[in-house]
């Protein structure tokens, strides 16, 4: 037996929304169908819920590292069936076609990728019917066992075609191997998150009580204040205020901040916005999340999608979403005191030494991760990876040369920008202008990205701004020709389907059937499904930011530089993250830059870390890296 492919049905009374292994943590959890394909042969399926046991040699293959396991979303096949068996399925002997066919840019769901293929075999669309009828519990809390009905045969084709439309998708990748360096990422990335990363549980519940009395308390001064029997109605809340004669369309976050700004606004209306931003504080959604999704082992698991971001293969994040936690307002220095008022419930606390409380919950969310009993957490992080990627795929040797010199990159892009005589002569005020310039203009943005990136709430006039831009294109013209080219070379491999390289990048642009491929300087590739030249311009199907279907969409010079920098950026963390965990470091998530590492206290030295993270991979070289760390016993920003 070389491979063994795999599809199961089970069931548990804890949603799937909480993470394949708090799911598989729960008490009653119960695989009660393993269909399975030896070999790319005929489907077995074997009737659990009816008592039947798998097969010898298919026990055997399971642990057998000789015999490649697949499936589609392996992470659940792989955690269940581990859970279930009580033994460990290692991630490198597993292989993921959904992984597969996201590398080539396409929908991550087994249905949509099979008609988006056009593959023979398609999935049972009756599936759901019969997922809700067997898997999910009903109101009382119990679950349909009706195994000896007509349903549970029907449910029994299922599994088996969910198998069948996996070995037909996996036929048509066929001809797109992935990399073997992708499938040890992606064991790394799965060894990581079957770790998983502790959770501060008696900060979690105490911050979720404070924030229950808080938004009690809120809602009923609320009430008194605006005479409302509902006033956490939206429409109730508006009338309210137009007859405080403030028109509003929106109660949105940026809408209410603008209110709350303004210096016209009527006490009476901000203080009624205050209390009901207290009654709603969205950001205690986040410790629900950790509430419900913490496992047994008072762990949270899952927490990140390998190649969950479209064409850069970035990963993406799922159930608490750390790439996306508030900052908050507390200083690094507060975390600690702060923690122990919320635990301890000390609301009279929180209030006179921080005064909003909502505040500081939203402060500490980051703090809710721990490390290990005995350990602390060593955070190291990559300093302004993407504009030193930039910089040496494009040569623009000013910008490496100030990286290499350990000068501060903001700046100097003001010096290059202003010529203001050097480094030394350049004062806050224009080293936020270097600043937010780095931050935005990179990739061919405009006044635009200035604006997206905060530049007019940094001070800077909104008349600045094309000198801004046009002072940052003049000072990197290698970076603006870098756009020119990259976009020249993606338009020729799709006009001649010839192969493209853009000498002295490591890059390449080509054709491989209807996906326009950028190969990277470390030999992987992206993917743009259905690229297509259309008068004059480059088109692909794919997901937009606002929709989950795909659909056509355009790209230029600067969206694929981006494209290719922070998928280079991308590889560049992952290769220091197998670094550290063959050196035994142990690595618990990952947040954009930077590894968060769960190590024995004090045992450590960061400069180490930061060494190890910083060493340039063998097919980047020139490549000027740096990376800053710090230990806590609790994760934050430093």
């Amino acid at each position: 037996m070389k491979t063994l492919n795999i599809d199961i049905e089970t069931r548990s009374s804890i949603p799937i929304k909480f993470g394949v292994r708090k799911y598989a943590d729960s008490k009653d959890f119960k695989i009660l169908l393993f269909a399975y394909s030896v070999n790319h042969g005929e489907v077995e399926v074997v009737d659990f819920a009816n008592g039947e046991e798998l097969p010898a040699e298919i026990i055997e293959a399971l642990v057998n590292p000789e015999v490649k396991k697949s499936a589609f979303n392996a992470a659940f096949e792989r955690t269940c069936i581990a859970k279930a068996r009580g033994e460990a399925m290692p991630p490198e002997q597993w292989r993921d076609t959904m992984i597969w066919g996201m590398e080539l840019g396409l929908p991550a769901s087994l249905e949509q990728m099979a008609k988006y293929l056009k593959v023979p075999q398609q999935k049972d669309t009756e599936g759901k019917r019969l997922i809700r009828k067997f898997c999910i519990p009903k109101k009382d809390g119990t679950f349909c066992e009706d195994f000896d009905s007509e349903d549970w045969e029907l449910f029994k084709s299922y599994v088996k075609q969910d198998v069948r439309t996996e070995l037909s998708i996996a036929d048509e990748l066929e001809a797109y191997p992935i990399a073997e360096s992708e499938w040890k990422l992606w064991s790394l990335d799965q060894r990581i998150n079957d770790r998983g990363i502790g959770v501060d549980m008696d900060l979690v519940h105490a911050a979720l009580e404070i924030d229950e009395e808080i938004s009690a308390s809120a809602k009923e001064k609320l009430q008194e204040l605006t005479g409302l029997d509902n006033p956490n109605s939206v429409m109730q809340l508006k009338k309210w205020l137009s007859e405080q004669g403030l028109e509003v369309v929106s109660l949105g976050k940026e809408q209410v901040t603008e209110i709350l700004e303004d210096n016209q606004t009527p006490q009476i209306v901000r203080d009624a916005l205050l209390l009901r931003q207290a009654t709603s504080n969205a950001s205690i959604k986040k410790y629900d999340m950790l509430d419900n999704a913490t496992c047994s082992d008072e762990r949270i698991h899952g927490i990140l999608q390998f190649y969950g971001a479209s064409r850069t293969g970035r990963w993406a994040g799922r159930l608490l979403q750390v790439q996306n936690l508030p900052r908050g307002s507390l200083k690094p220095n507060e975390l600690a005191e702060a923690r122990d008022f919320v635990k301890s419930k000390d609301i009279e606390a929180l209030e006179m030494i921080w005064g909003d409380v909502p505040n500081v919950l939203k402060s500490l969310i980051r703090s809710s991760l721990i490390p290990s009993q005995g350990n602390e957490f060593i955070v190291s992080d990559f300093s302004a990876i993407e504009a030193r990627v930039i910089a040496w795929l494009a040569g623009e040797e000013w910008v490496l040369d100030t990286f290499r010199t350990g000068h501060d990159i903001y700046k100097a892009t003001a010096n290059q920008m202003f010529h203001l005589g050097g480094v030394d002569k350049v004062d806050k005020a224009m080293r936020q202008r270097g600043k937010v310039a780095t931050l935005a203009l990179g990739y061919q943005g405009g006044t635009g990205a200035l604006k997206a990136m905060g530049a007019l709430k940094m001070g800077i006039e909104e008349e600045e701004l094309q000198g801004l831009v046009n002072a940052w294109r003049k000072a990197n013209p290698n970076i603006v020709r870098f756009w020119k080219r990259v976009e020249a070379a993606a338009k020729r491999a799709l006009e001649f389907g010839t192969k493209v390289s853009l000498r002295g990048t490591g890059i390449s642009f080509y054709m491989r059937d209807h996906f326009l491929m950028i190969e990277l300087p470390n030999g992987r590739s992206i993917a743009y499904a259905k690229a297509s030249l259309e008068e004059g311009k480059i088109r692909y199907e794919g997901k937009s930011m606002a929709s989950v279907a795909f659909q056509k969409l355009e790209t230029y010079g600067g969206k694929l530089v981006e494209n290719i920098v922070q998928a280079t950026a991308r590889d560049v963390l992952g290769e220091s993250m197998l670094r550290l965990e063959k050196l035994g470091y142990k690595i618990v998530a990952h947040v954009h830059d930077e590894v968060i590492l769960d190590v024995p206290k004090g045992a450590s030295n960061i400069d180490e870390i930061n060494q190890l993270m910083a060493i340039h991979p063998e097919w980047a070289e020139g490549l000027p890296l740096a990376a800053a760390g710090f230990r806590s016993d609790f994760y934050m920003k430093d």
